[in-house]
């Protein structure tokens, strides 16, 4: 089996390709894994490979920065794809989505309806990944899957440009000042939890749209409690912060296929809070 994994030395991308590699996923192990090829934009650039790319795993994309660079965004999430995808040689493809989409719908389930509004800078986001999607699943492969992934947190996240790697930082400098509302609440998976999933689904023979998430909200008074309890850190929370808390994911047909999230993220503050080399915690 060969799979291609786009993206693979970025944060995600990579654990997913060490979980591939230890004989995480179906039909895999017993020493014989998959065939991994990590393509660059040049290689991909060049076409598909002889014998083409197999099970295609689409993990690029950008993230923090979106805003700041809205071409790449167009790009990462749909322009690149389109142009893969077309000239042939992918058997199938797991497309890296976000549960960010969800972001003005009424509930976060995998048949919901997703509205969005073009004129706010933010949504650019949410409109390349659904177009991602849609790309994927009307672009007549074998096998298509949608991964929409959750806040995907691990080691070294004080390393990081998201919140949590924010709150770490300050944790560290010994001052956290929220700036968002202490009753603000998100899910956030760990990433061995969400490689090992994705893992899975890279090599399995599901099909259609997951949420890869783990099902819990968790607020952000709890986060800097936690970080400020751990480093002893000084902990302020300013008056009148703007909410930014999303619908709890469905998580019903990721858990049903296979099965919850192993890891309480709140157990792993150490290493969140690392700056070392890059490690992947198990547990």
């Amino acid at each position: 089996m060969r799979i291609s994994v786009v993206g693979g030395r970025g944060f995600i991308g990579q654990a997913v390709v060490q979980a591939l590699r230890a004989g995480v996923g179906a039909g895999v192990g017993a020493g014989v894994g998959p065939e991994i090829l990590l393509p660059d934009r040049a290689a991909l650039a060049a076409g598909a490979p002889l014998g083409g790319w197999g099970m295609m795993v689409w993990a690029a994309g950008l993230t923090a920065d979106f805003r700041q660079r809205p071409f790449d965004t167009v790009a990462a999430h749909v322009g690149d794809l389109s142009r893969v995808i077309s000239r042939g040689g992918v058997e199938g493809i797991l497309y890296f989505s976000s549960t960010r989409v969800y972001m003005r719908a009424a509930a976060a389930n995998e048949a919901e309806a997703l509205p969005t509004l073009p004129m706010d800078p933010s949504d650019l986001y949410n409109l390349t990944k659904l177009a991602g999607e849609a790309l994927c699943l009307s672009a007549g492969l074998a096998r298509v899957k949608i991964a929409r992934l959750s806040n995907i947190i691990g080691p070294r996240e004080a390393t990081r440009r998201t919140f949590l790697g924010s709150l770490c930082r300050e944790a560290l400098a010994g001052r956290i000042v929220l700036q968002s509302a202490p009753h603000s609440v998100k899910d956030y998976l760990w990433i061995d939890d969400a490689a090992a999933i994705l893992a899975q689904m890279a090599t399995d023979d599901s099909e259609g749209i997951f949420n890869v998430a783990s099902g819990r909200q968790i607020a952000h008074l709890t986060w800097a409690q936690a970080l400020s309890h751990q480093t002893k850190a000084a902990l302020e929370i300013p008056d009148l912060l703007p909410e930014t808390s999303f619908a709890p994911i469905d998580i019903t047909r990721m858990a049903a296929r296979y099965g919850p999230a192993r890891h309480d993220p709140l157990n792993y503050l150490s290493p969140m809070l690392s700056v070392g080399q890059p490690a992947s915690h198990k547990g």
